[in-house]
């Protein structure tokens, strides 16, 4: 969906070999590993983890995947995973929020890579607003690049930030 955001929930399918879809669109953007008891949570989780995998392997179209490091202000920012070939980074959430960053470094991400996954993704408390200022940045800053954004994340996107003895 152009300037927006496409949601998938648990039932959802992903056909990698799609036939409706010639250009190799995606057609999922997020997958969430909703949590309830432990055998849902388990299949839940593994099932949202295989197509986010699956999704990144075909757009990286098997290539080499590497570390890599990106200049930014005259610092280095890491990026733990990527397909230089294709344009293609994967990050964990913390990667990317639980240290200090800021907009230059997501810019300059969005600036490199044409699409980023991000993975591991959580429901964020009230306590957690460093965390969720930069997941904030972060977004808008994937927004402003006209970045792919693919999220593997613990709850949809209306739900991940919780006031405490919420859900």
């Amino acid at each position: 969906v152009a300037g927006g955001v496409s949601v998938s929930g648990n039932d959802s399918d992903y056909d990698d070999d799609d036939d409706s879809n010639p250009h190799g669109r995606v057609h999922e953007t997020y997958f969430i590993q909703r949590k309830r008891n432990n055998h849902q949570k388990h299949h839940q989780h593994d099932r949202a983890r295989q197509k986010f995998d699956s999704l990144f392997r075909k757009l990286t179209k098997d290539s080499p995947i590497e570390s890599t490091v990106i200049d930014v202000q005259n610092r280095q920012l890491f990026v733990p995973h990527a397909s230089l070939e294709c344009d293609v980074a994967k990050f964990s959430f913390y990667d990317l929020c639980g240290r200090a960053k800021g907009a230059a470094d997501y810019l300059a991400i969005g600036e490199r890579f044409h699409t980023v996954f991000v993975e591991d993704v959580p429901a964020l408390t009230f306590h957690e607003t460093n965390l969720a200022r930069r997941w904030i940045t972060f977004v808008d800053a994937m927004y402003e690049c006209r970045v792919k954004l693919v999220v593997c994340a613990e709850t949809a996107p209306e739900e991940m930030f919780r006031v405490e003895g919420e859900g």
